[in-house]
């Protein structure tokens, strides 16, 4: 099934349902075929709007992701009430031109939203991203809290230790997905970078889902499936992270990853750090599943200045 053909069933729950929600298989939703090497683009440059408008040119394009008439969801990391310095979300001039280019590709609607960690308001606003989406002055940009009542119940029919979840039915829907983590360290999962920015979009006690939790990312990502991931390395928080808080915790890195590939966006931002592929087990799993490459030396990677 399709993001469009799931996106006509799912209208049979929001025609009133609400009494006895059905079980959406979606396994397929989104899927691109990984034959070949994925291509990879690692931009790097201080022009932050500029330098995310040539990787992704270096991909073909936003044309090739966004086409005219499409709702396209970009999903940030607006998870902390932090400030553009602490490092803890992604960069709101990144956000604002993947905004910019999807609206010149001819997004009828582009929806930037979190499910928030800290209290949503001082997230959106602290972040910086809230003011830079304004900026814009456009209506097909939406910058929106998430709606509890949006979560729907999905089976997941590929999963290994998470076979059913609450997702929100807008990342599902979206003709067009692109995910925006920020690159950082994670006290639990070591780093969090794009199959981890996949816990914003899912509702329930996602506390529970931290055992095993490698395993339950790479598990949602058969379902929440990127047409687009950008990893935001122009600041990386090494420590303390999710949360951070600390300056001095970040490093500035002017550095933007970009591919349709998720596993290998996760498996190349690891290396900025320091550490291998194999450190992080949501990256096995998911290459295990299937779901794209971990092996570096089989990333057709192209780096380019900004």
């Amino acid at each position: 099934m399709n993001r469009r053909e799931f996106l006509r069933d799912v209208f049979l729950f929001t025609a009133g349902f609400t009494a006895s929600v059905p079980m959406f298989d979606i396994s397929n939703a989104g899927a691109t075929s990984n034959g070949g090497r994925p291509q990879l683009i690692e931009g790097t440059g201080t022009e932050y709007s500029r330098l995310m408008k040539v990787v992704t040119e270096g991909l073909g394009g936003m044309g090739k992701f966004v086409s005219p008439g499409d709702t396209v969801v970009i999903k940030p990391n607006i998870g902390w009430d932090r400030t553009v310095e602490q490092g803890a979300n992604s960069h709101p001039l990144v956000v604002r031109a993947l905004v910019e280019m999807a609206l010149e590709s001819g997004a009828q609607k582009v929806k930037v939203f979190d499910h928030t960690c800290n209290e949503k308001r001082r997230c959106y606003a602290n972040s910086g991203i809230q003011n830079a989406l304004k900026q814009i002055s456009d209506r097909r940009v939406r910058l929106e809290h998430i709606d509890r009542r949006k979560f729907v119940p999905v089976d997941i029919k590929k999963g290994k230790s998470l076979t059913r979840w609450d997702i929100y039915r807008d990342a599902l829907e979206a003709d067009c997905y692109i995910n925006v983590p920020v690159a950082k360290h994670h006290s639990l999962s070591r780093l969090t970078l794009g199959l981890k920015n996949s816990m914003g979009v899912i509702g329930g006690n996602r506390g529970s889902l931290h055992h095993d939790l490698g395993q339950k990312l790479a598990d949602l990502a058969t379902v929440v499936r990127a047409d687009l991931t950008v990893i935001d390395a122009t600041r990386m928080l090494l420590r303390n992270g999710p949360q951070g808080g600390r300056v001095q915790d970040v490093k500035v890195a002017d550095t933007i990853i970009a591919t349709r590939d998720p596993v290998a966006a996760d498996a190349y931002a690891t290396l900025l750090f320091g550490l291998q592929p194999d450190d992080i087990d949501s990256t096995v799993a998911a290459h295990r599943l299937g779901l794209g490459e971990i092996d570096p030396a089989r990333i057709m990677i192209r780096k380019i200045q900004g």
